[in-house]
């Protein structure tokens, strides 16, 4: 058990112990009715430590946020989804939410991806196909048909056009009746991982950062239990990475957009808790349990030591998780069953806080119905039958997993040095108390480019320092893979197999035809004169430092697209072009 370091110990002047500490805290925190025995009867403790070692709840958080593990709440099942149109997903989400599922997460096609309706030129062939196509408030409508968005927590993986996509969703809640103070979900609006990974981007960097700021005061003042910004991991992992590398890249991404808010000057304990996480689980069991602890641990100590949040909401890293698409195979794809039940126990044992297990042909197609029920049920059999949810962090104190995440916190703390020098400062990450007042000092800019780290990943990206690095790593991984020694069973080992070709999940071209006719038709049927007029106030709005979300509510409402909206900020904003490199 790595031992609590004196600036992270809680006051002792009380005389208790550690151990008594959390005894008091568990016992004062909701338990759920379940039988927490072993499955032959035997009773088990919430959690296992020595007197004076870490214990769950405890700042830094390294064994979980709770002192009550899974015992108080068990992870979200919450299954990724979309294909084909609106009508056919909502479907799909009904089967989820009626088997099970905690709560829904929005897979999108290319085009809505991208901020292009679906009868624009670049959209041809691709709309339904990798997620569900939404142009207009009437898809989001269709979308989430029967589903209370007032009850239903719902993700929306979408970071270029995420803001408008937002207001489509808020207005489209208001049509349902829905309070929409209430809504309670995540959108993942992430733009510094699109540059570093993904290349689903509008424009630079900077409107970018302009409306992620403006959305994050928006929420904070309007809606409080919704989290605007997830922070994706998982994209820069699923590019190559190493587990050290996508945990870096992803929590300095995440220090950007604290000091993001902290240049709208913004009260970091308001709007930090805000602020969730999204990242990989892949096959290397033991690795991903590390990395998840020390997620948690290192956000804890600079979200409290530099950026000055005193609230454990603030301090409180949470996470979703997804496990890895890309160490599923074509190959003996039978196989991927296992490798996903295998990465889903390693983001519980690390403590997630909502987690999709993806089904064994997403290597081929979108998820076949069967298919998606495999992937659900595999989350329901660790929840239900195999006693995991007992034990707050049951690997805590294990000496392997500890100098792991020992390890992986140590090798994040040096590409942090590096993001740092990158943006021209002189402090390493162990400067907590020069950090802090760069901190306090740093004024200007509202897009917070004149903060230190995000100095750092700004010209990071500016000189592809991340894509570079991301690179290496990968084709470090790939010789290792075609030297034989990394081993994938099916692809350069135990290649014999009985299993035969799968039936996929195939969209008929006939969902283009007919929703590129159901917008003509809406264009058709709505206020021409109110929807350009909304959408060029929108603009005048994004001319001067007004928040801009109501503006973009507008134009929704006014039945503007999504294409509408986002091309009149490409022709105000200008659209970016990655620079060629060598």
């Amino acid at each position: 058990m790595v031992p609590t370091s004196p600036t992270d110990a809680q006051d002792s002047t009380d005389g208790q112990t550690a151990r008594q500490r959390w005894q008091a805290r568990y016992e004062q925190s909701r338990v759920r009715e379940a039988d927490f025995t072993t499955l032959s009867g035997v009773e088990v403790d919430p959690a296992y430590g020595t007197d004076d070692s870490e214990w769950p709840g405890d700042f830094p958080f390294t064994r979980g946020l709770y002192p009550t593990g899974y015992r108080g709440r068990t992870w979200t099942i919450r299954q990724f989804a979309g294909f084909g149109n609106a009508q056919q997903t909502n479907e799909r989400y009904h089967m989820i939410l009626g088997r099970g599922g905690g709560g829904l997460s929005v897979a999108f096609d290319m085009p809505t991806l991208m901020g292009r309706d679906s009868d624009d030129p670049k959209a041809l062939g691709e709309v339904g196909h990798c997620g569900v196509a939404v142009d207009s408030v009437a898809d989001m409508e269709t979308l989430f048909a029967g589903i209370d968005l007032g009850e239903v927590t719902t993700s929306m993986t979408i970071s270029g056009p995420a803001v408008p996509v937002f207001c489509m969703m808020l207005v489209a809640a208001e049509r349902a009746g829905v309070d929409t103070s209430t809504i309670n979900g995540t959108l993942q609006t992430d733009i510094f991982k699109e540059y570093i990974a993904q290349k689903e981007w509008l424009f630079t960097p900077e409107p970018h950062l302009r409306l992620i700021g403006d959305l994050i005061e928006h929420c904070a003042e309007h809606i409080p239990a919704y989290k605007p910004l997830s922070v994706s991991g998982y994209h820069i992992r699923e590019a190559g990475s190493t587990a050290a590398q996508e945990l870096a890249f992803t929590l300095a991404d995440g220090f950007g957009y604290v000091e993001l808010g902290l240049s709208r000057g913004l009260d970091v304990d308001v709007f930090a808790p805000g602020l969730s996480f999204f990242f990989d689980a892949h096959i290397d069991f033991f690795e991903e349990i590390a990395k998840f602890r020390a997620a948690r641990r290192i956000w804890a100590r600079w979200m409290r030591d530099v950026y000055g949040a005193t609230s454990e909401k603030a301090q409180w890293l949470r996470f979703h998780t997804q496990t890895a698409g890309v160490s599923l195979t074509a190959q003996q794809p039978y196989n991927n069953v296992v490798r996903t039940g295998v990465e889903a126990l390693s983001a519980v044992l690390g403590g997630t806080n909502s987690l999709h297990t993806n089904a064994l042909d997403e290597t081929l197609a979108l998820p076949s119905e069967q298919a998606a029920e495999i992937a659900l049920r595999t989350q329901q059999v660790i929840m239900e039958e195999t006693g995991v949810v007992n034990v707050a962090d049951p690997l805590g104190g294990s000496w392997y997993v500890e100098a792991l995440t020992d390890r992986i916190e140590a090798e994040a703390n040096a590409i942090f040095d590096r993001i740092l020098a990158m943006g021209g400062s002189t402090l390493t990450h162990a400067d907590t108390e020069e950090l802090a007042a760069t901190m306090r000092r740093s004024t200007g800019r509202r897009d917070g480019g004149d903060w230190p780290v995000t100095q750092g990943l700004l010209r990071g990206i500016e000189e592809g320092w991340f894509m570079s690095e991301i690179a290496e790593a990968a084709f470090q991984y790939q010789t290792a893979l075609e030297k034989g020694a990394k081993k994938i069973v099916g692809v350069n080992c135990h290649e014999d197999s009985v299993t035969h070709d799968l039936e996929i999940l195939r969209v008929s071209h006939e969902v283009e035809v007919e929703q590129v006719r159901a917008l003509a038709a809406r264009r058709q049927a709505r206020d021409e004169d109110a929807a350009r007029a909304a959408v060029a106030r929108m603009v005048e709005v994004s001319r001067t430092e007004e928040n801009m979300i109501e503006a973009m509510l507008d134009a929704c409402r006014a039945e503007a697209t999504l294409g509408e909206i986002c091309d009149a900020l490409r022709a105000e904003w200008g659209e970016y072009r990655e620079p060629a490199r060598f």
